[in-house]
């Protein structure tokens, strides 16, 4: 049975079986930051050793997301779902019995092959279903709004198991849900292709992961080598070859990789640069988090995770509110929303040390919580909304991409910068050190802020729809075909 022609019951319940994939890769996400200084303990490691636990998942999972969007595309999308569902349960099983660190960064690769595998598919299976606007819009409220649950469970979840059990009971919870969650799938998820999937572009794939290995390596390991250190200008320049040479390559393929095309619709341009600020903020915000709350407040992981709750609830609150502001009255205005609330946070960290103050941080803590929050849904909607349905997976793919690189560069260069600072150690001289970084993520907020008003008005409607009609395939299936703008 085709997606769109499923009953309003059923389509719920695909809606649910898809948000189950995001729980277990958003929850793994927040429950591994309260846990990183009781493994940096364990394993003796430093601030870039908590770094790579972070980034090794998140730079493997953007590398190979446009990979499993169009692949979803092509060979179906419950298939690879089912596929990324497995793969994920086994690389969080392997997390939980690694002896060291670089098995632990190495089985955490291995989940991010599966997690490639499960958000953009996901969302691509949503657009497919949801195919009325407004509906849709909601769908992907709800599908925000999952983070939320996530960001309020995981730091809870996560203490609880550190404090009781131990670390490596972090990655237990992802078993019974993803066992659920691939029943559910073969059950009840229709099989879906799109009409003229692309083929695959592996000369494409190797030049995403040479300029996001390099350039994540060179900026987490920096502080240590020194930044004109022969091996981190060897990666930069590996890095910008990588990114000449998708620019170069990718146009003169007839079904590139990323499809450069795209970017000519300024929503979708916009909805990139909102992404990988937002989550930028996001990776940077949480990872200073944690060091502050345990290693400098001296708080047990259980108590760091309710210190984190007051954000985690505000952004489950306003996840969905925004699906549904987004649905009647688009982006716009919940863009200007996040982009104030996350710049109002930075600003009370970096220019009025939010965190020594348990008001102020509260404060804080709220403002990100609503910005986060209210952007998840703006984003996804604009991603997907203008582009046609046969390339959903791809464009889904784009957006989730661009999340995980903010993430990871999030946590690279705030971590670089809090590594840069510390004379001593990093308990003692966090607030100092700290400082350079909350700026960061406050210019992150203006981003949000200034692009979204950018990309968002009449001007940035009228692109999208030339980027569309460009992009839509002539009836008689034919490839699309360049139409003046």
């Amino acid at each position: 049975m085709p997606e769109s022609e499923l009953s309003p019951r059923r389509r719920q319940l695909v809606l649910a079986i898809c948000c189950m994939s995001l729980l277990i890769v958003s929850l793994d996400n927040t429950i591994l930051n309260v846990a990183l200084p009781t493994m940096a303990r364990e394993f003796d490691t430093s601030i870039s050793g908590m770094q790579w636990t972070v980034d090794a998942y998140t730079l493997v999972l953007a590398s190979l997301l446009m990979l499993a969007g169009s692949t979803g595309d092509r060979v179906g999308r419950r298939r690879v779902f089912q596929a990324g569902l497995a793969v994920f349960t086994l690389g969080s099983v392997l997390c939980s019995l690694a002896p060291n660190l670089e098995s632990l960064v190495a089985f955490r690769m291995i989940q991010a092959v599966g997690g490639s595998m499960l958000n953009p598919v996901a969302m691509s299976i949503i657009t497919n279903t949801f195919t009325e606007p407004r509906e849709r819009a909601r769908a992907i409220g709800v599908w925000g709004g999952v983070v939320g649950i996530s960001m309020a469970a995981g730091p809870l979840v996560g203490g609880l198991l550190v404090d009781a059990v131990g670390w490596r009971a972090i990655f237990w919870v992802n078993l019974p849900v993803g066992l659920v969650a691939l029943f559910l799938t073969t059950r009840y998820v229709p099989e879906s292709r799109a009409p003229k999937p692309r083929r695959a572009d592996p000369v494409g794939q190797v030049l995403v992961m040479l300029l996001l290995g390099a350039l994540t390596y060179a900026i987490i390991e920096a502080p240590t080598a020194g930044w004109t250190s022969p091996l981190i200008m060897l990666c930069a320049g590996t890095a910008a070859a990588a990114l000449a040479g998708l620019l170069r390559y990718e146009p003169r393929r007839a079904e590139p990789l990323i499809d450069l095309r795209f970017f000519r619709s300024a929503p979708f341009s916009g909805a990139t640069v909102i992404a990988i600020s937002a989550f930028a903020a996001l990776g940077g915000f949480l990872f200073l988090s944690t060091l502050y709350l345990q290693d400098v407040r001296g708080l047990d992981a259980l108590h760091a995770g309710l210190w984190m709750l007051p954000m985690a609830a505000m952004t489950l609150v306003c996840a969905p509110l925004s699906g549904r502001l987004v649905g009647s009255r688009g982006p716009r205005l919940s863009l200007l929303i996040a982009g104030v609330a996350m710049t109002a946070s930075g600003v009370l960290f970096a220019a009025f040390d939010a965190a020594a103050e348990p008001a102020t941080r509260l404060v804080a803590y709220v403002l990100f919580g609503i910005g986060f929050g209210v952007v998840n849904a703006p984003i996804t909607n604009t991603a997907v909304a203008g582009m046609p349905r046969a390339q959903a997976g791809v464009a889904a793919a784009v957006a989730s991409t661009s999340r995980q690189i903010g993430q990871t560069l999030g946590v690279a260069v705030i971590g670089a910068v809090l590594a840069s600072g510390v004379t001593t150690s990093y308990a003692r001289d966090f607030t100092a050190a700290s400082r350079p970084a909350w700026w960061i993520i406050t210019a992150c907020g203006a981003a949000v802020l200034c692009v979204g008003a950018l990309t968002s008005g009449p001007w940035a409607r009228a692109t999208a729809r030339h980027t569309a009609a460009r992009l839509t395939p002539e009836p008689d299936g034919a490839p699309p075909v360049s139409r003046p703008t």
